[in-house]
């Protein structure tokens, strides 16, 4: 198998990154100045994550492009992490928040914007009812928690290296065939296997037997794993965990998070999936934090026997006070009405399609063992001849030391790409020329990285 000499790959690091602190002192000077009050320098872990020696701060970002603190203009197809899928500070939404925020933020009471949206996500998924939080990662925990009310049972299952927000019972692996915490997971609070049953993504037999244990309150995933790459699903994988899940009373949890880039209604409405509860958070406001989950009549029927037993309330662990709160439904409005349009969309995987393209010209020219995947607005390249079919597969194809210099070497050629993965999403607001200077700045790295190629 031919790999990159890591030797070549460490020198054009420090190359690389001996630009990048020359051309961003302003952002240095920051970042020293962030250690004395942040962890780490930063607001927030993940955004220790980035290639250079020290993240970028921005200045501020439009559209599909952003400028940092020291002038610099990149084109954006990280879009933060898909939050701004819609671009940034999209000119519908960003009125639409003005004249909510000065009519009241948050009432803990409904507003009309909130039926408009409740009937769209319905229109789109398939789905009938809705409920309203602030992250996918609180919509993925509530539809665990009703489903273990509903069904009794005290377990979920999920897909090796599956990624479904910071839900405690799905930072998982498999080790050895054992389930296990998944490696740096912080503060694990239990053993994940007493909580969780995992499985290989695309591996029918293995989810039925799984599944045949009985104690499997639902199925969560993710209709292709995005988080550790994009793996797609098999031809009739998805057929046979729909039809496995409804044998054995399981319910079916479709995040949709990250592959919202199929279309509209998603990969559920794009590949016509029949899940009894869709969840999606990120790219829903335009970047304001919203999310949503949405249900089945015959899950909704029984969710509402549960309640008319039960004193819902403020501790029964679903909910919470700043969940569908006015701003937020307002600003997903505004994005589901002007933004994320089915126009929107088609314009969007063209693009995905085009930087596809770009890539794989410049990989067959350079003629380095990678392929590239797409899944509607969203691609990918691997440092892999084939795409992964499993989670496994795709975590063994990592190579941080030649991701992080892909990353970097077109950060300083103005082009940002999503820090965890070689990744690309397309906004309404991307151009050809957007996708065309990354294709351009690839083939360079492609070039650089030619004659590294060795043969093990």
């Amino acid at each position: 198998m031919e790999t990159i000499d890591p030797s070549r790959v460490a020198e054009l690091v420090r190359r690389e990154e001996h630009r990048f602190v020359e051309e961003h002192p302003r952002s240095g000077e920051l970042f020293e100045r962030a250690k004395r009050s942040m962890l780490g320098g930063v607001p927030m872990p993940w955004m220790m994550e980035w290639a250079g020696p020290y993240p970028l701060f921005v200045a501020d970002a439009e559209g599909a492009r952003f400028t940092d603190v020291d002038g610099h203009e990149y084109v954006d197809f990280c879009l933060g992490d898909t939050g701004a899928m819609t671009g940034h500070a999209p000119q519908a939404v960003a009125q639409a928040i003005a004249e909510r925020a000065a009519r009241g933020i948050t009432l803990m009471l409904p507003t009309e914007d909130a039926i408009w949206v409740g009937e769209e996500m319905a229109r789109r998924f398939g789905l009938p009812y809705w409920q309203f939080c602030l992250t996918a990662t609180d919509a993925n925990r509530f539809a665990i928690r009703l489903a273990r009310e509903i069904t009794g049972r005290s377990k979920i299952l999920v897909f090796n290296w599956c990624y479904h927000g910071t839900v405690d019972e799905t930072v998982v692996t498999l080790v050895d065939g054992r389930v296990q915490p998944r490696k740096d997971s912080v503060g694990p609070p239990v053993d994940p296997g007493i909580t969780t049953r995992v499985v290989e993504w695309n591996d029918a037999g293995g989810l039925e037997l799984e599944l045949s244990h009985g104690d499997v309150a639902c199925v969560l995933a993710e209709p292709a794993l995005t988080n550790i790459g994009i793996v797609l699903p098999e031809p009739g994988f998805h057929d046979e965990l729909r039809r496995l899940t409804r044998e054995t009373g399981t319910y079916l949890v479709i995040d949709e998070t990250h592959t919202i880039c199929a279309g509209p209604g998603g990969y559920t409405k794009a590949y016509g999936l029949q899940p009894d509860f869709v969840t999606i958070g990120k790219p829903l406001a335009s970047g304001v934090p919203a999310a949503c989950y949405g249900m089945s009549k015959e899950a909704a029927d029984r969710v509402m026997s549960r309640f008319d037993r039960m004193h819902v309330t403020d501790v029964g662990g679903i909910g919470g006070t700043l969940s569908g709160n006015a701003l937020s439904l307002a600003a997903m409005r505004a994005t589901l009405e002007y933004v994320l349009t089915e126009e929107a969309f088609h314009r969007m995987s063209s693009l995905a399609e085009r930087w596809t393209a770009g890539v794989k010209t410049a990989i067959d020219r350079s003629g380095l063992p990678w392929e590239v995947q797409r899944l509607g607005a969203r691609a990918e390249y691997w440092f892999t001849p084939e795409p992964p079919r499993t989670g496994a597969e795709a975590a063994a194809a990592d190579d941080h030391p030649l991701a992080r210099l892909m990353h970097l070497y077109a950060l300083n050629r103005g082009i940002l790409l999503t820090p965890f993965h070689n990744m690309a999403l397309m906004s309404p607001a991307t151009t050809e020329d957007d996708v065309d200077a990354h294709s351009s700045v690839f083939a360079q790295a492609a070039a650089e990285l030619e004659d590294a190629a060795i043969r093990r």
